[in-house]
This record gives C-alpha cells, sequence and structure tokens, in this order.
C-alpha cells in the first residue's frame, strides 16, 4: 500500500490551511482552521471546541467503535462534566 506523503495548501476566505494526504486519506490542520477565529492564540478556540459536549460525545462514540480497549464507564464520568464552564480537557500523557 502506498504511504507516500503529500503536502497541499487550500485558501479559504483568504487563510492558507495546510493539508496532508497519506495513501489515499487527507488531513486538515485543525491550528491553521483556529487561526481564522484567533490569529495569535489558534489554541483557544481549538480548547472551546474540545469542551463542547457534542464533540466529547461524538470522541467517545468513535473511541467505542474503534478502541478495543475503550473504558466506557469512566467516559461516562468524563463525558457528563463536559459542556460547563468549569470542566477542562485532560492533559495527555
Amino acid at each position: 500500500m502506498n504511504k507516500e506523503i503529500i503536502k497541499s495548501e487550500i485558501n479559504v476566505n483568504n487563510n492558507k490551511i495546510n493539508v496532508i494526504r497519506i495513501g489515499n486519506k487527507e488531513y486538515i490542520s485543525l491550528t491553521d482552521l483556529a487561526r481564522y477565529a484567533d490569529n495569535d492564540e489558534p489554541r483557544l478556540p481549538i480548547r472551546d471546541w474540545m469542551r463542547s459536549k457534542e464533540v466529547i460525545s461524538y470522541l467517545g462514540l468513535w473511541e467505542s467503535i474503534h478502541n478495543e480497549n475503550f473504558k466506557g464507564g469512566e467516559f461516562d464520568t468524563f463525558k457528563n462534566e463536559a459542556g460547563s464552564n468549569t470542566f477542562k480537557m485532560p492533559s495527555l500523557g
């Protein structure tokens, strides 16, 4: 299977967004998209997006399908806190 990496970019509202193609899959830079919302601190819109209950629910569904070691009970506790003003994404690693 060909895993050649091809880098390109697209222009969205005069903002350059990096795109990487690996094999037949494309990945769009979330950081570049977030710069459209906050050029100085693109991590802030990403952080706010990641806190939403809908995104957390989607990530939990994706993990339950693709991760045989997914701990649904532990995730439910985490998901119930999502969306509140005090909720913060835990650090990984």
